[in-house]
C-alpha cells in the first residue's frame, strides 16, 4: 500500500455501520458539494442527446472552478482538462449524463421535475462524483503530477454516446493513456467496490425477426403457413445455439423478449415479429451466434415455405478490464473494500474507451437494507445514500495516488 494513501485518512461511519473504505479530510470536505450537485442534477433528468440543462449545469460548475473545458462534443458531451506538472500521461475519468424514460416514485425534496423522466440508473451520482473530483484536483492543483481529463458523456442508455465521443478525436487530442469509470450498483453493499480483471460485462446486440407466412382459417391449417408455429420453433432453435452451438465454457445468452402475432383466436396469423437481445463476453462467440441465427432462419424458410427477415444491430462490446491496471486499482483501495465479482451479462458502452486505451470499470455498492435502498437500477424507486459519493471520489483519488499522478 502506498504510504501517501494513509496520509490524510480517517475512518467514517456511514448508514449506522462501519464502511471499510477510509475517507480523507480533503475528500470529506467536498461531500456536501457533491450531495448538492447530485440533487440538482436529479431534478433535471434528460434522456439521450437531450442533456441540455445537464450540460449547462456542468459548464457553470466548471466555470466557477476556472477549469478549462470543451462542450458540445458528440452533441451534449463535455470534457474538462487539468494539466499536471510533469504530464507524463493523461488519465481519463468518465461519467454518463443521460436519464431514463421512467416516472419517479420517490417522495423526496429533489424529486424529478420532468414528467416520465428520472435518473433511475445513478448517472446523477456518477456526474456528482466527477464534479467532486474536479473540485478536489483544482484545490490540490500543485500536487497534480499528470494530466487528468474529466469526460461527461451523453447517451449511455442508448444509442450509445461513447463511440461518438471517441470519434470526435478527444482521446488523441489530449493523449489519453488510461481510462476509469464506475457505476452505482444496488446489488453490492453500500461503500463496497465490485471489480474483476478481464471480461466483466458482456458485449450486446439487438435483433428483430419478421416471419411472413400465409393467413387462414384456424380450422384449415393445411391451407395456411402458420407464423405462430414458426415463431415458436424459431425461439426453441435459437436456444439450441447456446446449448449445442457454443463451447459451454464460453457464456452467451439469447433472449427473445417480445413476440407479437395474430389478432383473432380462430385465425392463423400471417406474420409474427420477434425482438430480443444477444449477450457474450467474446467477439468470436458473438459472431458465431449471429451466423447461426441466419442459418436457422434459412432452414425454417425451406421447412415451412415462409419468408424470414432478420435484422441484427451490434451494440456495445464487452467491458474488459486491463489486467495490470486492475491490479493497481485493487492495490490502491483499502483491502476490505474490494469484492472480486463474477462477470455479469449487463452491457456498458464504456467498453469503447477500453478499445482505445487500457482501462478499468468498477461497481460502487449502494445496497442499504436499513434505509430501503435496495431497488434495482431502472426502477422508479431507485435511490441511494449520498454519502456513498465520497467513496467514489476517494476511489478515484486513490487511483491517481497509486499511479503516482497525484502527491
Amino acid at each position: 500500500m502506498n504510504k501517501n494513501l494513509n496520509k490524510y485518512r480517517i475512518e467514517i461511519v456511514m448508514s449506522e455501520r462501519m464502511i471499510i473504505l477510509k475517507i480523507s479530510d480533503k475528500v470529506k470536505s467536498i461531500e456536501d458539494i457533491m450531495m448538492r450537485a447530485r440533487q440538482q442534477l436529479h431534478m433535471i433528468p434528460e434522456v439521450a442527446y437531450e442533456e441540455f440543462k445537464t450540460a449547462k449545469y456542468i459548464e457553470g460548475y466548471l466555470e466557477d472552478l476556472n477549469i478549462m473545458y470543451e462542450s458540445e462534443i458528440a452533441g451534449t458531451g463535455i470534457v474538462a482538462f487539468l494539466k499536471g506538472s510533469e504530464s507524463k500521461k493523461t488519465i481519463c475519468f468518465r461519467a454518463d449524463m443521460d436519464a431514463l424514460n421512467v416516472q419517479e416514485q420517490n417522495e423526496v425534496e429533489y424529486k424529478s421535475q420532468h414528467e416520465n423522466k428520472m435518473h433511475a440508473c445513478g448517472h446523477d451520482g456518477h456526474m456528482a462524483i466527477l464534479l467532486g473530483l474536479a473540485k478536489y484536483l483544482k484545490e490540490n492543483e500543485s500536487d497534480l503530477m499528470d494530466n487528468v481529463l474529466l469526460l461527461f458523456q451523453p447517451a449511455e442508455e442508448g444509442p450509445g454516446g461513447a463511440l461518438p465521443m471517441i470519434e470526435s478525436g478527444i482521446f488523441k487530442k489530449y493523449n489519453v493513456t488510461e481510462v476509469y469509470g464506475l457505476h452505482l450498483f444496488p446489488n453490492i453493499n453500500e461503500g463496497k467496490i465490485g471489480v474483476k480483471s478481464g471480461p466483466m460485462m458482456s458485449g450486446t446486440g439487438e435483433f428483430d425477426i419478421k416471419i411472413t407466412g400465409r393467413g387462414g382459417h384456424g380450422a384449415m391449417p393445411h391451407e395456411a403457413i402458420d407464423s405462430v408455429l414458426i415463431a415458436s420453433d424459431m425461439v426453441s432453435r435459437l436456444q439450441s445455439i447456446i446449448s449445442r452451438g457454443i463451447n459451454p465454457i464460453q457464456p452467451a445468452v439469447i433472449t427473445v423478449g417480445k413476440l407479437v402475432a395474430g389478432e383473432i383466436r380462430n385465425v392463423i396469423a400471417k406474420s409474427a415479429v420477434l425482438e430480443g437481445t444477444i449477450r457474450s463476453f467474446n467477439d468470436d462467440v458473438y459472431n458465431i451466434v449471429k451466423e447461426k441465427m441466419y442459418h436457422i432462419a434459412k432452414g425454417l424458410e425451406i421447412t415451412y415455405g415462409c419468408s424470414i427477415d432478420i435484422s441484427i444491430r451490434d451494440m456495445y462490446p464487452a467491458v474488459i478490464n486491463d489486467v495490470k491496471l486492475t491490479k493497481y486499482f485493487i492495490e490502491s483501495q483499502d483491502s476490505g473494500t474490494i469484492e472480486i465479482i463474477e462477470p455479469i451479462m449487463l452491457a456498458e458502452d464504456f467498453s469503447y474507451y477500453q478499445k482505445e486505451v487500457p482501462g478499468v470499470f468498477f461497481f460502487l455498492g449502494t445496497k442499504n437494507e436499513q434505509k430501503n435502498y435496495t431497488f434495482a437500477l431502472h426502477n422508479g424507486c431507485f435511490n441511494f445514500d449520498e454519502k456513498v459519493l465520497t467513496c467514489g471520489l476517494q476511489a478515484y483519488v486513490n487511483i491517481l495516488v497509486k499511479r503516482e499522478s497525484l502527491k
